[in-house]
């Protein structure tokens, strides 16, 4: 997108938030400390009028056995809502990878596969974290995960099954996913846009949404707020409302960009994760961040404050966890008038 086209987006999202309509789902990864059976997430997400479930992983959905499978996908239809699923890493360089449960290859195939038994039109998966930066290069992770999906073209297009990529815990800035999925094949892989995770790459979300929203299968959204520190910035993760990225503006112009796509919530409320970049060494795990992508995440830094988190014990951590999801759901039907 050139700047004269942001601009002009940025001027008529309102608008444009009011007119297309944009599906409201939740990653059962918000409220994970439950411990609900699929069913008692599905009767959770639809008293709060979700339209879309994101069972991000396979704890969450139960077990993949195809009788389970069928019955969570008839409990969906049942209470009108479209179940989506999802795995974790599928690179088999990556320290996220977990080798035990079969190649990856082996691993993406099953998923698949209960994709189609649960009525999901995606497979959510991640290349891996910040861990993979170091040593890096990071290119060199990418280059291994386009090789199994690459391999697994044929069985996904067969499926009519599209794999989603997460940018995930600071594995890849923006245009680097951007890079992977158009390197694997944009016909049958694409983004699962997370909000959350751009802050740490050093990345500005609404700069990751930029690069990625053509790409765009589904989402997950949360709030950061960002601040200076002697060393460098922290970033918290945040209710939506409390942060300093300009959530608001980056919900209107997802709606805008991406009609027809899930806007869910992954609620995920944290303590600073610290980023010291005034240390050289820092700089080891990203040598390829652009300093204009930097400059944004810089500024966004400048202008904010620190965050003070109120902790809790484990006790009351799967309360706090849905009052946090019950406030940021309220605050995104504000924001875009659901």
């Amino acid at each position: 997108m050139t700047r004269r086209e942001i601009i002009a987006l940025t001027g008529a999202a309102p608008l444009l938030a009011q007119t297309i309509p944009v599906k409201l789902g939740i990653d059962l990864f918000s409220i994970r400390s439950s411990g609900w059976t699929p069913f008692q997430y599905l009767d959770y997400c639809a008293a709060q009028k979700a339209k879309v479930v994101h069972f991000s992983e396979i704890r969450f959905i139960g077990n993949l056995e195809p009788d389970n499978l069928r019955k969570v996908r008839a409990y969906a239809d049942e209470k009108g809502i479209e179940v989506e699923i999802g795995m974790k890493s599928i690179c088999p360089t990556s320290k996220m990878f977990d080798a035990k449960e079969g190649t990856a290859e082996e691993q993406l195939t099953r998923m698949i596969g209960s994709a189609k038994l649960v009525g999901s039109k995606i497979v959510r998966c991640v290349l891996g974290s910040a861990e993979d930066r170091k040593p890096g290069p990071i290119d060199m992770h990418i280059e291994s995960m386009v090789k199994v999906l690459r391999n697994m073209r044929s069985r996904a297009m067969d499926s009519n099954i599209k794999i989603a990529i997460e940018n995930h815990a600071g594995d890849m800035q923006g245009w680097e996913l951007r890079n992977l999925i158009e390197a694997a094949g944009k016909d049958f892989v694409g983004a699962c846009l997370d909000s959350g995770n751009p802050c740490w790459t050093l990345e500005d979300p609404h700069a990751t949404l930029e690069a990625l929203h053509p790409f765009v299968l589904t989402s997950h959204v949360r709030d950061s707020a960002v601040w200076r520190t002697p060393q460098g910035a922290a970033v918290s993760w945040v209710r939506m409302g409390d942060g300093n990225v300009n959530i608001d503006e980056y919900c209107r112009k997802y709606a805008a960009l991406c009609p027809g796509r899930a806007l869910s919530m992954e609620c995920i409320v944290t303590g600073p994760r610290m980023f010291a970049y005034r240390d050289p060494k820092f700089w080891d795990a990203y040598r390829d961040v652009p300093a204009w992508n930097f400059e944004r995440f810089a500024e966004i830094a400048e202008r904010g404050k620190p965050f003070e988190i109120q902790r809790v014990d484990r006790a009351q951590m799967a309360q706090r966890e849905r009052e946090d999801l019950e406030a940021s759901l309220a605050h995104v039907k504000s924001v875009l008038g659901l």
